[in-house]
């Protein structure tokens, strides 16, 4: 008697630890349990920690509520400009509703995966190849928005998206590069011009100083000279200013109208005047002459 009651007692204690193994469950900090009872949502979310359920007639279904980073594979489509790109980008996204997210659809991954290549390849549909490039935040945000409208239904809510990399042609890599090298030459030119500019307004206010001061002139020749000599050249090469030949030929024809005045006065024929050409050609052989000797 005390046999079959020691086997009795030792038979439901087993049953009793098989029956608590199979109905523990256990949910984990980042997991939320929904717990279905004979096909039926029951009751409300299991939280972390140790959990029992009813074997054979509850089933639980852990959802992970972490942020999910999901790459969306490169779709390629024309851009509202007529330029064909392939892009691809990332979807951050975790479950706010585990209850919704087991629900309302059967593959939430999956349907945020298929919406963001639709969403994607609507976006490079409606925009520029400029925007694509250097507008990017302004197209994420759009992509977030066109994402999200049917996710929270599903109970998921999305993160945030980035557009990772837009692939181009190499014709059209090749048009950029021209464009760009063109769009730097000008710029070159502009301020190559620009400095001509600057310069030629200085030059023209040295110049003008210097016709008031004729002595700076001769000044900025012996500075040229001494800049010359300091290089140990063999051979200097000296200009002749301009307006040592106009002061020849100022002294020649003052020297001529005296002798005019001249023979004037005496009553003889004036010789004939000689041409200013012909005096500055005279002034030229002297300085030659003298430079020679």
């Amino acid at each position: 008697m005390v046999e079959e009651l020691i086997g009795a007692v030792v038979a439901a204690g087993a049953a009793g630890l098989v029956y608590l193994a199979s109905a523990a469950r256990v949910v984990k900090q980042y997991e939320r349990g929904v717990v279905f009872r004979l096909g039926r949502l029951h009751g409300e979310v299991r939280r972390p920690g140790f959990n029992l359920i009813v074997p054979a007639v509850d089933r639980m279904r852990k959802v992970n509520l972490q942020i999910v980073t999901m790459p969306v594979p490169a779709q390629e489509g024309i851009t509202r400009d007529n330029v064909t790109v392939r892009v691809d980008a990332v979807v951050y996204f975790k479950v706010v509703d585990p209850a919704a997210a087991v629900v309302n659809v059967e593959d939430y991954r999956f349907a945020v995966s298929q919406m963001a290549q639709t969403s994607l390849r609507s976006i490079i549909g409606k925009s520029e190849l400029d925007d694509l490039l250097s507008n990017r935040e302004k197209l994420n945000q759009g992509l977030e928005l066109m994402i999200d409208s049917p996710a929270v239904e599903w109970g998921v809510t999305i993160d945030r998206v980035e557009i990772k990399d837009v692939s181009l042609p190499d014709t059209m890599k090749r048009s950029m590069a021209r464009q760009a090298e063109a769009d730097r030459e000008r710029r070159a030119r502009v301020i190559n011009a620009d400095a001509e500019y600057q310069a030629s307004k200085k030059l023209s206010q040295a110049a003008q100083q210097m016709a008031d001061t004729p002595s700076a002139l001769q000044l900025r020749l012996l500075q040229t000279v001494m800049a010359v000599a300091a290089e140990k050249n063999s051979t200097l090469v000296l200009p002749i200013p301009v307006e040592l030949l106009r002061f020849l030929e100022r002294g020649h024809q003052e020297g001529a109208q005296q002798e005019g005045a001249q023979q004037e006065g005496s009553r003889q024929p004036p010789a004939p005047a000689e041409h200013p050409l012909d005096t500055t050609e005279q002034a030229i052989d002297e300085l030659r002459r003298a430079v020679e000797q």
